[in-house]
Parts: C-alpha cells; sequence; structure tokens
C-alpha cells in the first residue's frame, strides 16, 4: 500500500468563490484593477504573494495581509466538496493506504477546512505551511512531511491539480496523479504517472499506478 498526499484547493474542494472573492476585495482595497472571477482561476493553487506580484500588488505582504481578513470573516468556508471524493477518500482508506493532506493553504486554515467539511477523519496527518511563510515552497512542505512521517518518496504518491504539485511530487522522487477535474490544465500535468479525470476515478487510478511501480523491498 502507498501513502497517499493529497492537495486540498483544486483537489478535494473547489475553493473559487472565497479565494477570487478575497483577492478581488484585496485589489479593490489597493485601487488596483479588479478582474472578474473567471480570470483568476490561475490563483487558486499557487502561493498567493506571487500571485499578488503578478497582479500588480508593490508590497504583496501587505495585499496578503487585505486578503486574509476578508477570508477568514468571508471566504474560509466558501467552497464545496467535490462530488465523489468522500467516497474515494473512504475507498482509499479502506483499501490499506495512508492518507496525507498536502496543501499550500497554511495549516491553520486547512484543518478548519477539512474539519468544516467532514474530510478529515481518514487523514492521519495534515501539512501545510506557517502563516509567516515557513514551508511556503511546496517542495519543502514535502519534504518536511516525509521527514516527519519516516516515509520515502518512492512509497508515497502525491494527488494535486497544478503545476507546482507534480513539480514538488517530483523533487522529493514522488508518484504524482493529476486531478483533471481541479484548475490546472492538461498540458500543465503533462508528465504525471495518471490522470484522472474525476474523483470517482482516483482509487482506481491510485490502484493501478501501485500495481504498475511496486513498493520497493527493503
Amino acid at each position: 500500500m502507498a501513502a497517499i498526499f493529497l492537495d486540498l484547493d483544486g483537489t478535494l474542494t473547489d475553493p473559487k468563490p472565497g479565494i477570487t472573492g478575497a483577492v478581488r476585495h484585496a485589489l479593490r482595497a489597493l485601487g488596483l484593477p479588479v478582474p472578474d472571477a473567471d480570470a483568476l482561476e490561475w490563483v487558486i493553487g499557487p502561493p498567493l504573494l506571487d500571485s499578488f506580484a503578478r497582479l500588480g500588488a508593490s508590497d504583496p505582504h501587505a495585499a496578503l495581509a487585505i486578503y486574509r481578513e476578508h477570508y477568514m470573516d468571508h471566504g474560509l468556508y466558501d467552497a464545496r466538496v467535490y462530488d465523489g471524493i468522500p467516497d474515494a477518500i473512504e475507498t482509499l482508506a479502506n483499501a490499506g493506504h495512508r492518507l496525507f493532506l498536502a496543501t499550500a493553504k497554511p495549516h491553520v486554515y486547512a484543518v478548519r477546512i477539512t474539519a468544516h467539511f467532514g474530510l478529515d477523519a481518514r487523514l492521519e496527518a495534515q501539512f501545510g505551511p506557517e502563516l509567516d511563510g515557513t514551508l511556503n515552497d511546496k517542495g519543502e512542505l514535502l519534504r518536511h512531511a516525509l521527514g516527519l512521517t519516516g516515509l520515502d518518496g518512492a512509497d508515497a504518491i502525491m494527488v494535486g491539480d497544478r503545476d507546482v504539485d507534480l513539480r514538488s511530487a517530483r523533487v522529493n522522487k514522488m508518484r504524482f496523479v493529476g486531478a483533471l477535474w481541479g484548475y490546472g490544465t492538461a498540458a500543465e500535468l503533462d508528465g504525471a504517472d495518471i490522470g484522472c479525470a474525476r474523483p470517482v476515478d482516483l482509487a482506481a487510478g491510485i490502484s493501478a499506478l501501485t500495481g504498475r511501480f511496486p513498493r520497493k523491498a527493503r
């Protein structure tokens, strides 16, 4: 069986209303151009400091502070769990896989979201960066998670919807499953070991992947 690290935004939940609403609020407060929500889908997943810099914020940290204040009050739970995710988590857990969360969303937010939506019961541990930016790099986050859990990257799988998830998995010698229902494009996830079009396909996809690449003998 494998250790499976699951991304949150765009993989377990669709957070578009909450995230884009808070980004638009921050841009408006700073007097910057405010794109509509559909034009901001690209901010879902990557670190928001980088996104605010791309959006023209002269002080991305100030923009992030405004974003967080609004997000905590209005956007944290303005999301929905993708259809099929709870069943996929249950199936993977019942198959004996160890399940973890690995998200670019600050840990303090992530644990509240997974608890709110009832996604935390089968998660052995949840990993995300600190509000001060510690472990903001997802590759470093996964390395930290592997170290704390005593796992080898060769025995682990990352499931995510963005290229940052794919790159971070590869840096840590992990296999990667592309969540094609999320916000990354098929081209962005090119190079995944396997891609799943729907959450309902996830358990079968991981079963096929672990069968193709059995755990290495020690």
